[in-house]
């Protein structure tokens, strides 16, 4: 079947969204919101504010309400140094940095770690543009290759990209390149797009650097909707709807000037219904937000995330459609394949997955299965790598990290049970207290006891643990009352001395 994409841009001042849909189903979610924002890939111009010899570090003020912090070993270039030292950079990086700026003096510094706190951000003074293929290093001359990409292909790119840069026609054709991971299989196309797509970026900043003052931000990372246009369109993108008309003019002028073929599938979304609701996209972002995912045959997937990887078990659930049980398993396991592929991308899991197939006694059954998870997973487009069948049946694979999971960007720890997943029962609340009055009984002599806690703890103690609590009251010889506190969460309480 011919894959069909569109892609749905969903708008508001406060928050872009946007939905990548594959012949009629949600795959992706992308989100970005305007107050979590950061500074990181911006550039600068900055004024330096003061050195300091003693940590071999300059203020730099680039107009923010902190002062940004530049590090010496920042100076230099510290991306292409990890290719290639030349005996230039070397005498470079030798020099303190008090020979290198001064007061007032006027740099151009990209952000390559967002303030935290009380410290500003932190700068470089070599620029890097990334791209969808390639990271463009104008003060360079170096092409790198990504050390994730086999080693037999490395001198192959680099051939070739080499070719490609001296094959397209710039203003300004100097600057090194370092290839990307995901520009393993790229094709002459893609290569030649982004490197004209960074020259011109960078032939921006310089005219922008020459045209502002010192305190200016003279470029900006890109939104997600020029990222969209960057990396997510592909020859089977078939529209890209937008809903906001401002954005779609912006967006659209900014894809004439560095994507054109991407600019042409732009379309204004002028529906009465909200985007969304055209594929159910709120409705599907609802469902990867849950452990469960029900599969069309009956069967259905449980999600776990964990802060060391994410599990995935399949279970057979009420499918009894095939004449035997081994045909049952095979089935809901092939189902699963699919679904699995699928909720690694609209959640964007990443790191180490673990997936446990249902136990299979044929080996053709098991490589079927594994086959059609990987025919699905070639898809995705960060990078995935799969093992095979382990001893205990488990299928072992890992996925880029790219950006932060769905349920991360979306949700927070209950602030109930503190990320565990379950709370204490009111039963055992109950004894919680029942011991610590008794501790508190043989360290303390106040006149009374009086117990704050939850409704349901509270009306436990009145009934059914009435005669344990009346027992304890005669035991140490006080009286103990008991308040009801709504706000507290079920394992809350609080006991106080009167």
């Amino acid at each position: 079947m011919t894959l069909q994409q569109d892609i749905l841009i969903n708008w508001s001042p406060q928050e872009t969204r946007v939905a990548v849909i594959e012949n009629g189903a949600v795959q992706e979610l992308h989100m970005e919101r305007t107050l979590e924002r950061g500074l990181v890939g911006n550039v600068y111009l900055g004024k330096v504010s003061r050195v300091l010899p003693g940590m071999q570090s300059a203020f730099i003020d680039i107009g923010l309400d902190r002062a940004a912090f530049l590090h010496v070993g920042d100076l230099v270039s510290t991306i292409a140094a990890r290719h290639v030292e030349t005996d230039q950079a070397q005498a470079i990086s030798a020099l303190p940095i008090e020979k290198q700026v001064f007061e007032g003096q006027t740099l151009m510094v990209q952000v390559i770690k967002d303030p935290m706190g009380s410290k500003g951000a932190r700068l470089s003074t070599q620029i890097s543009l990334a791209g969808r293929m390639l990271v463009y290093l104008p003060q360079d001359d170096h092409i790198g290759i990504s050390q994730k990409i086999p080693h037999e292909q490395r001198e192959a790119l680099r051939s070739k990209l080499q070719t490609l840069i001296n094959d397209t026609i710039d203003a300004d054709p100097q600057g090194g390149f370092i290839v990307r991971t995901n520009a393993e299989d790229a094709t002459d196309g893609e290569l030649s797009d982004d490197i004209h797509y960074l020259r011109r970026t960078w032939a921006r900043i310089k005219l922008a650097s020459s045209a502002n003052p010192a305190k200016t931000l003279i470029h900006r990372d890109l939104t997600l909707l020029q990222r969209v246009l960057r990396d997510l369109v592909s020859e089977s993108t078939q529209s890209i709807r937008i809903d906001s008309k401002e954005q779609f003019e912006l967006l659209h002028a900014f894809g004439l000037e560095f994507m054109p073929s991407a600019a042409a599938k732009l379309q204004l979304y002028k529906g009465e219904r909200p985007i969304f609701d055209l594929f159910s996209v709120d409705d599907e972002i609802s469902r990867a937000l849950g452990r469960r995912v029900d599969l069309k045959s009956g069967g259905y997937l449980m999600i776990d995330q964990t802060e060391a990887l994410t599990t995935i078990d399949v279970n057979t659930g009420g499918f009894v459609g095939a004449r035997n049980f081994d045909e049952t398993i095979f089935k809901t396991n092939l189902e699963a394949a699919g679904a699995i592929a699928r909720q690694l991308r609209l959640r964007n899991l990443g790191g180490i997955v673990v997936a446990d197939f249902i136990d299979m006694l044929k080996a053709d059954h098991q490589q079927a299965v594994l086959f059609e998870f990987r025919k699905h997973l070639l898809r995705d487009r960060v990078k995935t790598m799969v093992s095979g069948f382990s001893q205990l049946g488990l299928v072992e694979m890992t996925r880029k990290r790219t950006r932060e999971s769905l349920a991360h960007m979306l949700c927070e720890p209950c602030p109930s049970c503190v990320g565990k997943g379950s709370v204490k029962t009111a039963r055992t609340v109950a004894y919680d207290i029942l011991r610590e009055i008794l501790r508190e009984a043989r360290q303390f002599d106040p006149v009374e006891f009086r117990v704050v806690a939850t409704p349901g703890v509270i009306d436990l103690l009145l009934d059914e643990e009435n005669t344990h609590l009346a027992g304890l009251s005669d035991f140490i010889g006080k009286p103990i009352s008991l308040h009801r506190e709504s706000a507290m969460g079920p394992e809350q309480y609080d006991i106080v001395l009167l």
